[in-house]
């Protein structure tokens, strides 16, 4: 029997008195939960329903009707159907205070652990701020237009946009450009993605640099993704473009070891921490590739080492353990201040660029391992070794595995650096009620103003 396609209630009007995780206004009808995108806490909005499930069901506002004090313009002309943010229409201090709130929640119903000290949020550049991502690209016939943004928030869809306010300038003001140079390809059919990577120094290479627009963010690359091989005259208009705007291209035929450029022939991608940053005589240079993990908030970035780095509380003699360490983002930092430090990750390239980056800034007492941390680690070398401090930052999923394995009795405090509150929580809960910790303080980090994405860290000691 063929499926029946899901009917819809027509629009309806709707209170608003809660806001989800992801943004989205909570209200009731009928004794149903009903999560409204587009609306805030204290309105009342006429919303047309978008899906239907036993439990809950979800809409969009399209019209406010009583608006929340807290209400404020969006700057994007694309806001609502763009996907890359959904916080534009609230007041910037209330989404801190909407951040702040999910990870109290989180903290109370999933951790069952409360703080003593929630810290206040730490802040930086609300716009402009992104300096790492992709866009989505995509060829449509009928409008004679690539399409070059991110998805829309009907994921099967990409926003046709003409700018984006929330990454660097030199990408969010060219989307126009790199939209007419994808539609004048003979591959403009075959390209699904551009990433994007933006690292400080200027562009130096041989050949005319002619445009200026990338250099307040300093060296701006490009990563064309091309699933067929590239026309000689696309190549050409792909130089020709990266001269013309001052950026490096890079083709990406394949998987993310087929990343190469275009033009110029030598790149260097790097970002500098100053002296007064790391809190020592002198500062540290991270280089990267185009397609590695950096924290995409440079100015947040820079507050968080700096309150990392505060909250470890380390003593002289003192040894640290940094796990997911990537490049050397704390890692290097702390080596720089005089302490020996292991950075232990599972991509084994970053771990040869983070040993490259201690290399080039002097810091023998700096060593890294690739280890795959969700896995058995007691055959590990670094496991053996004595630690005074633990500084972790993992991914979405958390750092359960290897929380479980560590030696924690010999380690007096932890600082966790996260990117998920659940996971967060749920690792709090572990080492208060499991492992004897006390859980100090935490607080929430605004790392990508406008979404829902909720930053924090969270700092653990044993007596």
């Amino acid at each position: 029997m063929a499926r029946q396609r899901q009917r819809l209630d027509p629009d309806f009007e709707i209170a608003i008195d809660g806001l989800t995780h992801d943004g989205r206004g909570v209200g009731r009808r009928d004794g149903k939960a009903v999560f409204v995108s587009g609306a805030l806490p204290g309105e009342r909005v006429r919303a047309k329903q978008t899906a239907k499930n036993r439990h809950f069901d979800e809409a969009a506002a399209f019209a406010v009707l009583e608006a929340s004090a807290d209400r404020v313009a969006p700057r994007c002309a694309h806001f609502g159907t763009c996907g890359g943010c959904v916080l534009q229409h609230l007041d910037e201090a209330k989404q801190i205070e909407a951040k702040a709130r999910v990870l109290t929640e989180n903290m109370a119903r999933i951790g069952h652990v409360e703080p003593r000290e929630w810290f206040a949020p730490i802040r930086d550049a609300q716009w402009g701020y992104r300096r790492k991502g992709r866009l989505s690209v995509r060829w449509v016939e009928k409008k004679g237009k690539a399409l070059v943004g991110f998805r829309e928030q009907d994921p099967r869809f990409v926003a046709d946009l003409n700018e984006c306010h929330t990454v660097i300038p030199a990408v969010g003001q060219r989307i126009p450009a790199l939209s007419a140079l994808v539609a004048s390809l003979d591959g403009r059919r075959t390209i699904p993605q551009i990433e994007f990577i933006a690292g400080d120094g200027a562009l130096e290479a041989s050949g005319a640099i002619n445009g200026d627009a990338g250099r307040e963010s300093g060296v701006l690359a490009l990563v064309f993704r091309h699933l067929e091989a590239l026309s000689d005259g696309d190549r050409e208009k792909l130089i020709a473009f990266a001269k013309r705007e001052g950026v490096a291209v890079f083709l990406q035929p394949g998987g993310i070891d087929t990343v190469a450029p275009l033009w110029p022939e030598r790149v260097d991608l790097h970002f500098d921490l100053s002296a007064a940053e790391v809190g020592a005589a002198d500062g540290v240079r991270l280089q990267f590739r185009p397609l590695d993990f950096i924290q995409v908030n440079a100015g947040l970035n820079r507050q968080m080492i700096a309150r990392a780095l505060d909250l470890l509380d380390l003593r002289p003699g003192e040894r640290v353990l940094d796990l997911f360490c990537g490049l050397g983002n704390f890692t290097l930092p702390i080596a720089r201040r005089g302490f020996d430090v292991v950075g232990v990750e599972g991509d084994a390239g970053l771990v040869a660029r983070a040993r490259q980056n201690a290399e080039a800034n002097g810091l023998p007492n700096a060593r890294f391992f690739a280890a795959d941390l969700a896995k058995d680690l007691s055959g590990e070398p670094w496991m053996r070794d004595g630690f005074g401090k633990l500084l972790i930052d993992p991914p979405r999923a958390g750092a359960a595995e290897v929380l479980a394995q560590l030696p924690l009795k010999n380690i007096p405090r932890i600082v966790y650096v996260s990117c998920h509150p659940g996971s967060l929580a749920r690792d709090a809960g572990f080492l208060v009620k499991e492992r004897g910790y006390t859980l100090l303080g935490a607080g929430v980090m605004d790392m990508f103003p406008h979404t829902a994405h909720v930053e924090s860290i969270a700092v653990f000691e044993r007596r």
